[in-house]
């Protein structure tokens, strides 16, 4: 069993340069210090180093030392959750702007829709009224044409049965001094 202090020995003093010299890593804090120097004692307040140390105290204080890395990250993934939600808020805040905006747009977009399809509602009852203004004067311009005609047949008409009057005038005249 003298083989196995020796050993704890070296163990010790290898333990103790790795935890006593601050790690490498840029996020090393006070609070990560004070763990690994309160990893050092057991339950009962007493120094590791003053015991022999065994196979699972040594695996045990790498578990420690694990879990309190993983913390760290945990607490790094936590703020990075914090900062992720804080830019899901931002980016919701930013979309529901444009979504406003782009509700807005479409107002006003159909509301210059409703003005051109009133328009063209107007026109095509212009149109209508139009159209309708148009096949009435044509129905009357017929009418005139039709009546124009029938009125000069009527002034052949009148100018015939004058040359007839005129020569039945004439011929009650001829008829007259023959029977004379």
């Amino acid at each position: 069993m003298s083989s196995y202090y020796p050993r704890t020995k070296d163990l010790t003093r290898t333990r103790k340069s790795v935890t006593d010299s601050p790690p490498s890593s840029p996020t090393y804090t006070e609070k990560n210090y004070r763990h690994e120097r309160l990893s050092r004692y057991d339950s009962t307040g007493e120094s590791a180093t003053d015991k022999p140390m065994g196979r699972t105290s040594s695996y045990t204080r790498r578990e420690t030392r694990l879990a309190a890395l993983n913390k760290q990250e945990q607490d790094s993934t936590a703020k990075d959750y914090k900062k992720m939600y804080t830019e899901a808020l931002q980016e919701n805040e930013r979309l529901k702007s444009r979504l406003q905006d782009s509700k807005q747009e479409l107002v006003k977009i159909r509301s210059q829709l409703e003005k051109v399809a009133q328009r063209q509602d107007r026109m095509s009852e212009r149109s209508t009224v139009l159209e309708t203004e148009k096949r009435e004067k044509q129905a009357l311009d017929k009418r005139v044409t039709d009546m124009e005609e029938e009125i000069k047949v009527l002034t052949e008409l009148k100018s015939d049965n004058q040359r007839l009057k005129d020569e039945n005038g004439a011929l009650i005249r001829v008829i007259s001094k023959l029977s004379k």
